[in-house]
């Protein structure tokens, strides 16, 4: 016989990871203003291998609309632009021999739109991870069903099972309104 109160902590947890998951692709995706989780996803070449950008160098942001990269090694000055250059940032950086600059443009009007479909779009990933956990739970509990489980368990296990759904959905909802907020104010 299944153990209803693990299989709702299980699907409690698949839904955590939803939005934990959401939280971090929605950090990568910049708002205007300087923020450092947009350079995570960058490695540099660094003696024969890819490492993450803040493994070779300090990244910091002085102001609202900069990022500044202080490689440890002076030789990395050339493959740390080369990094930011191919990435997806979409920013030039400014080498001045000491620091590397990236200067956060504005946003535009289109692009601050077009950052909110892909926000819209992560969201909607979350929701369809916390809907198919739901999904297989109920699974799951349908075929306790067989084993033994009694129905009115299935029955309240399903309800609070639907609530936790709820509250995760919100969830989503609330970090999509907040991103959104953050991308269009000017």
């Amino acid at each position: 016989m299944i153990d209803v109160k693990q299989t709702l902590a299980d699907a409690e947890e698949r839904m955590e990871e939803a939005i934990m998951y959401l939280d971090e692709a929605l950090a990568h995706i910049r708002a205007g203003k300087a923020n450092v989780k947009i350079l995570d996803g960058i490695r540099v070449e660094s003696y024969g291998s890819l490492v993450p950008l803040n493994n070779v160098a300090s990244v910091t942001t002085p102001d609202a609309r900069t990022i500044a990269i202080k490689p440890w090694d002076k030789s990395m000055f050339r493959p740390i632009e080369k990094a930011i250059i191919d990435s997806e940032v979409g920013i030039m950086p400014d080498n001045n021999g000491e620091i590397i600059r990236l200067a956060i443009p504005p946003l535009t009007e289109e692009r601050r739109k077009t950052l909110a479909k892909q926000c819209g779009k992560e969201a909607e990933q979350a929701k369809v991870s916390i809907r198919n956990a739901r999904r297989d739970i109920i699974d799951k509990l349908k075929k306790g069903i067989k084993d033994g489980l009694s129905e009115d368990l299935e029955k309240d296990a399903e309800g609070d099972l639907q609530k936790m759904h709820d509250k995760y959905i919100k969830k989503v909802e609330e970090l999509l309104a907040a991103k959104e907020k953050e991308i269009m104010t000017v």
